[in-house]
Protein backbone atom coordinates (compact mmCIF):
# COMPACT_ATOMS: atom_id res chain seq x y z
CA UNK A 1 0.00 0.00 0.00
CA UNK A 2 1.28 3.27 -0.98
CA UNK A 3 -0.11 6.65 0.84
CA UNK A 4 0.82 9.92 0.30
CA UNK A 5 1.72 11.50 3.71
CA UNK A 6 -1.23 14.34 3.07
CA UNK A 7 -3.37 12.09 1.99
CA UNK A 8 -6.62 12.05 4.95
CA UNK A 9 -8.10 8.60 5.34
CA UNK A 10 -10.44 7.80 8.42
CA UNK A 11 -9.82 4.97 10.13
CA UNK A 12 -13.67 3.34 9.72
CA UNK A 13 -12.43 2.97 5.92
CA UNK A 14 -11.10 -0.14 4.40
CA UNK A 15 -8.03 -0.28 1.65
CA UNK A 16 -6.38 -3.24 0.45
CA UNK A 17 -3.32 -3.94 -0.28
CA UNK A 18 -1.83 -2.60 -3.29
CA UNK A 19 -3.76 0.34 -3.07
CA UNK A 20 -2.48 3.85 -3.81
CA UNK A 21 -3.58 6.89 -2.70
CA UNK A 22 -2.15 10.44 -3.77
CA UNK A 23 -1.31 14.24 -2.22
CA UNK A 24 -4.14 15.53 -0.48
CA UNK A 25 -6.93 12.85 -1.31
CA UNK A 26 -9.76 12.28 1.17
CA UNK A 27 -11.04 9.36 1.92
CA UNK A 28 -13.63 9.02 4.60
CA UNK A 29 -15.35 6.73 6.74
CA UNK A 30 -17.44 3.66 6.00
CA UNK A 31 -15.41 3.26 2.40
CA UNK A 32 -13.84 0.20 1.01
CA UNK A 33 -11.31 0.40 -1.71
CA UNK A 34 -10.18 -3.45 -2.93
CA UNK A 35 -6.94 -4.55 -4.27
CA UNK A 36 -5.29 -2.32 -7.00
CA UNK A 37 -7.13 0.82 -7.22
CA UNK A 38 -5.30 4.31 -7.45
CA UNK A 39 -6.56 7.07 -5.94
CA UNK A 40 -5.18 10.36 -7.19
CA UNK A 41 -4.23 13.70 -5.69
CA UNK A 42 -7.32 15.34 -4.27
CA UNK A 43 -9.45 13.02 -5.07
CA UNK A 44 -12.21 12.49 -2.42
CA UNK A 45 -14.31 9.16 -1.68
CA UNK A 46 -17.07 9.87 0.41
CA UNK A 47 -19.06 7.18 3.33
CA UNK A 48 -20.38 4.47 2.03
CA UNK A 49 -18.81 4.14 -1.73
CA UNK A 50 -17.16 0.80 -2.71
CA UNK A 51 -14.95 0.53 -5.18
CA UNK A 52 -14.09 -2.95 -6.73
CA UNK A 53 -10.42 -3.90 -8.11
CA UNK A 54 -7.88 -1.64 -10.17
CA UNK A 55 -9.94 0.84 -10.55
CA UNK A 56 -7.68 4.31 -11.17
CA UNK A 57 -9.84 7.42 -9.76
CA UNK A 58 -7.93 10.81 -11.38
CA UNK A 59 -7.50 13.82 -9.53
CA UNK A 60 -10.53 15.82 -8.28
CA UNK A 61 -12.67 13.37 -9.18
CA UNK A 62 -15.39 13.11 -6.11
CA UNK A 63 -17.45 9.95 -5.71
CA UNK A 64 -20.49 9.01 -3.45
CA UNK A 65 -20.78 12.59 -2.64
CA UNK A 66 -25.12 13.16 -1.08
CA UNK A 67 -27.79 13.22 -4.10
CA UNK A 68 -28.71 16.21 -5.16
CA UNK A 69 -32.22 15.62 -4.32
CA UNK A 70 -35.09 18.05 -2.41
CA UNK A 71 -36.30 14.19 -1.34
CA UNK A 72 -33.01 13.22 0.48
CA UNK A 73 -33.35 13.73 4.23
CA UNK A 74 -29.65 12.04 5.47
CA UNK A 75 -31.15 8.66 5.01
CA UNK A 76 -27.99 5.48 4.68
CA UNK A 77 -27.67 4.65 1.05
CA UNK A 78 -24.73 3.72 -1.33
CA UNK A 79 -22.69 3.69 -4.43
CA UNK A 80 -20.79 1.00 -5.82
CA UNK A 81 -18.39 0.48 -8.44
CA UNK A 82 -17.11 -2.38 -9.75
CA UNK A 83 -13.32 -3.23 -11.43
CA UNK A 84 -11.35 -1.66 -14.08
CA UNK A 85 -13.08 1.27 -14.37
CA UNK A 86 -11.19 4.56 -15.49
CA UNK A 87 -12.74 7.69 -13.81
CA UNK A 88 -10.88 11.04 -15.08
CA UNK A 89 -10.44 14.43 -13.61
CA UNK A 90 -13.61 15.81 -11.77
CA UNK A 91 -16.07 13.33 -12.19
CA UNK A 92 -19.11 13.36 -9.79
CA UNK A 93 -21.00 10.38 -8.99
CA UNK A 94 -24.06 10.90 -6.12
CA UNK A 95 -24.72 7.90 -4.13
CA UNK A 96 -28.37 6.85 -3.93
CA UNK A 97 -31.48 8.41 -2.26
CA UNK A 98 -33.93 6.81 -0.30
CA UNK A 99 -33.00 4.32 2.55
CA UNK A 100 -30.70 1.32 1.72
CA UNK A 101 -30.66 1.93 -2.17
CA UNK A 102 -27.60 2.33 -4.16
CA UNK A 103 -26.01 3.88 -7.16
CA UNK A 104 -24.29 1.63 -9.31
CA UNK A 105 -21.60 1.26 -11.85
CA UNK A 106 -20.44 -1.81 -13.21
CA UNK A 107 -16.82 -2.44 -14.95
CA UNK A 108 -14.54 -1.54 -17.03
CA UNK A 109 -16.21 1.88 -17.92
CA UNK A 110 -14.37 5.03 -18.89
CA UNK A 111 -15.63 8.27 -17.60
CA UNK A 112 -13.81 11.31 -19.01
CA UNK A 113 -12.99 14.82 -17.50
CA UNK A 114 -16.52 16.08 -15.73
CA UNK A 115 -18.85 13.02 -16.18
CA UNK A 116 -21.73 13.75 -13.55
CA UNK A 117 -23.89 10.64 -12.81
CA UNK A 118 -26.43 11.21 -10.62
CA UNK A 119 -28.34 9.34 -7.60
CA UNK A 120 -29.85 6.03 -8.42
CA UNK A 121 -28.40 5.81 -11.55
CA UNK A 122 -27.15 2.40 -13.07
CA UNK A 123 -24.47 2.05 -15.45
CA UNK A 124 -23.45 -1.49 -16.17
CA UNK A 125 -20.10 -2.67 -18.01
CA UNK A 126 -18.00 -1.04 -21.31
CA UNK A 127 -19.73 2.16 -21.33
CA UNK A 128 -17.73 4.73 -22.49
CA UNK A 129 -18.73 8.69 -21.29
CA UNK A 130 -16.92 11.44 -22.81
CA UNK A 131 -16.53 14.96 -21.52
CA UNK A 132 -19.06 16.35 -19.40
CA UNK A 133 -21.53 13.48 -19.90
CA UNK A 134 -24.81 14.91 -17.36
CA UNK A 135 -26.75 11.94 -16.35
CA UNK A 136 -29.74 13.02 -13.85
CA UNK A 137 -31.51 10.64 -11.25
CA UNK A 138 -32.72 7.01 -11.70
CA UNK A 139 -31.32 6.24 -15.31
CA UNK A 140 -30.50 2.88 -16.76
CA UNK A 141 -27.82 2.70 -18.71
CA UNK A 142 -26.88 -0.96 -20.53
CA UNK A 143 -23.77 -2.04 -21.71
CA UNK A 144 -20.94 -0.71 -24.53
CA UNK A 145 -22.78 2.99 -24.95
CA UNK A 146 -21.28 5.53 -26.27
CA UNK A 147 -22.06 9.00 -25.21
CA UNK A 148 -20.55 11.76 -27.03
CA UNK A 149 -19.09 15.02 -25.41
CA UNK A 150 -22.52 17.16 -23.28
CA UNK A 151 -24.93 14.66 -23.88
CA UNK A 152 -27.77 15.66 -20.97
CA UNK A 153 -30.41 13.09 -20.01
CA UNK A 154 -33.62 13.70 -17.88
CA UNK A 155 -34.20 11.49 -14.88
CA UNK A 156 -35.66 7.89 -15.51
CA UNK A 157 -34.60 7.50 -19.41
CA UNK A 158 -33.10 5.05 -20.68
CA UNK A 159 -30.12 4.17 -22.79
CA UNK A 160 -29.85 0.69 -24.65
CA UNK A 161 -26.31 -1.75 -25.20
CA UNK A 162 -24.54 -0.50 -28.24
CA UNK A 163 -26.12 2.81 -28.62
CA UNK A 164 -23.82 5.69 -29.52
CA UNK A 165 -25.62 9.23 -28.81
CA UNK A 166 -23.76 12.76 -30.58
CA UNK A 167 -22.86 14.96 -28.98
CA UNK A 168 -24.74 17.93 -26.74
CA UNK A 169 -27.74 15.87 -27.72
CA UNK A 170 -30.65 16.34 -25.08
CA UNK A 171 -32.24 13.16 -24.44
CA UNK A 172 -35.87 12.94 -22.87
CA UNK A 173 -37.18 9.69 -24.14
CA UNK A 174 -35.26 5.86 -23.74
CA UNK A 175 -32.60 5.73 -26.67
CA UNK A 176 -32.94 2.28 -28.53
CA UNK A 177 -30.25 -0.20 -28.66
CA UNK A 178 -27.74 -0.78 -31.40
CA UNK A 179 -28.76 2.63 -32.97
CA UNK A 180 -26.92 5.85 -33.26
CA UNK A 181 -29.23 9.16 -32.23
CA UNK A 182 -28.40 12.26 -32.93
CA UNK A 183 -29.31 16.04 -32.74
CA UNK A 184 -31.73 18.38 -30.94
CA UNK A 185 -34.42 17.01 -30.54
CA UNK A 186 -33.05 14.24 -30.86
CA UNK A 187 -33.59 11.69 -33.69
CA UNK A 188 -32.67 7.90 -34.78
CA UNK A 189 -30.16 8.59 -37.49
CA UNK A 190 -29.26 4.59 -38.29
CA UNK A 191 -27.42 1.57 -37.02
CA UNK A 192 -24.56 1.80 -34.90
CA UNK A 193 -22.50 0.04 -37.67
CA UNK A 194 -19.40 1.12 -37.07
CA UNK A 195 -19.92 -0.03 -33.40
CA UNK A 196 -21.36 -3.66 -33.81
CA UNK A 197 -18.24 -4.41 -36.20
CA UNK A 198 -15.78 -3.42 -33.83
CA UNK A 199 -17.68 -5.88 -31.23
CA UNK A 200 -17.71 -8.49 -33.85
CA UNK A 201 -21.41 -8.38 -35.11
CA UNK A 202 -21.99 -10.92 -37.34
CA UNK A 203 -22.91 -9.21 -41.15
CA UNK A 204 -26.12 -11.22 -40.44
CA UNK A 205 -27.06 -9.74 -37.21
CA UNK A 206 -26.43 -6.35 -38.38
CA UNK A 207 -28.12 -6.97 -41.26
CA UNK A 208 -31.43 -8.17 -39.09
CA UNK A 209 -30.76 -5.05 -37.04
CA UNK A 210 -30.84 -3.11 -40.29
CA UNK A 211 -33.93 -4.42 -41.43
CA UNK A 212 -35.64 -3.88 -37.46
CA UNK A 213 -34.50 -0.19 -37.85
CA UNK A 214 -36.55 -0.02 -41.69
CA UNK A 215 -39.43 -2.01 -40.03
CA UNK A 216 -39.61 0.73 -37.00
CA UNK A 217 -38.71 3.78 -38.69
CA UNK A 218 -39.54 3.65 -42.46
CA UNK A 219 -42.48 1.44 -42.89
CA UNK A 220 -46.13 2.25 -43.02
CA UNK A 221 -46.69 -0.06 -40.01
CA UNK A 222 -48.00 0.66 -36.62
CA UNK A 223 -45.38 -0.17 -33.95
CA UNK A 224 -47.36 -3.25 -33.01
CA UNK A 225 -47.14 -4.56 -36.93
CA UNK A 226 -43.60 -3.58 -36.41
CA UNK A 227 -42.78 -5.64 -33.34
CA UNK A 228 -44.91 -8.21 -34.90
CA UNK A 229 -42.91 -8.44 -38.22
CA UNK A 230 -39.47 -8.25 -35.66
CA UNK A 231 -40.37 -10.97 -34.31
CA UNK A 232 -39.76 -13.06 -37.35
CA UNK A 233 -36.63 -12.05 -38.06
CA UNK A 234 -35.50 -14.63 -35.15
CA UNK A 235 -32.25 -12.80 -33.93
CA UNK A 236 -31.47 -12.33 -30.38
CA UNK A 237 -30.66 -8.49 -30.93
CA UNK A 238 -33.53 -7.97 -32.47
CA UNK A 239 -35.32 -9.68 -29.57
CA UNK A 240 -33.64 -7.59 -26.81
CA UNK A 241 -34.86 -4.31 -28.66
CA UNK A 242 -37.98 -5.41 -28.94
CA UNK A 243 -37.97 -6.07 -25.50
CA UNK A 244 -36.26 -3.15 -24.71
CA UNK A 245 -39.13 -0.95 -26.63
CA UNK A 246 -42.06 -2.99 -24.68
CA UNK A 247 -40.76 -1.89 -21.24
CA UNK A 248 -40.66 1.77 -22.27
CA UNK A 249 -42.20 3.53 -19.78
CA UNK A 250 -41.21 7.18 -21.27
CA UNK A 251 -42.01 6.24 -24.74
CA UNK A 252 -38.21 6.32 -26.95
CA UNK A 253 -36.23 8.47 -29.67
CA UNK A 254 -38.20 8.22 -33.14
CA UNK A 255 -36.47 8.60 -36.49
CA UNK A 256 -36.61 11.59 -38.59
CA UNK A 257 -39.60 11.90 -40.94
CA UNK A 258 -38.26 10.68 -44.62
CA UNK A 259 -37.56 13.34 -46.82
CA UNK A 260 -35.66 15.37 -43.67
CA UNK A 261 -32.13 16.38 -44.33
CA UNK A 262 -30.90 13.09 -42.72
CA UNK A 263 -28.28 10.77 -43.49
CA UNK A 264 -29.12 7.31 -42.95
CA UNK A 265 -26.41 4.60 -42.19
CA UNK A 266 -26.40 2.78 -45.74
CA UNK A 267 -23.96 0.11 -44.29
CA UNK A 268 -25.88 -2.96 -44.63
CA UNK A 269 -28.17 -3.13 -47.48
Amino acid sequence: MSIHPTAIISPGAHLAQGVRVGPYAVIEDEVTIRAGCEIGAHAVIKRFTSLGERNRVFEHATLGGEPQDVKFRGERSGLIIGDDNLIRESVTIHRASGEGEVTRVGSRNFLMIGVHLAHNCTVGDDNIFANEVALAGHISVEDHVFLSNNVGAHQFVRMGRYAMVGGKSKIVQDVLPFFTTDGNPPRVRGLNSVGLRRAGFSNETRRALKLAYRLLFRSSRSLTEALGEMEKLNDDNVRHLISFIKASRRGFTRAARSGSNVVEDKDIA
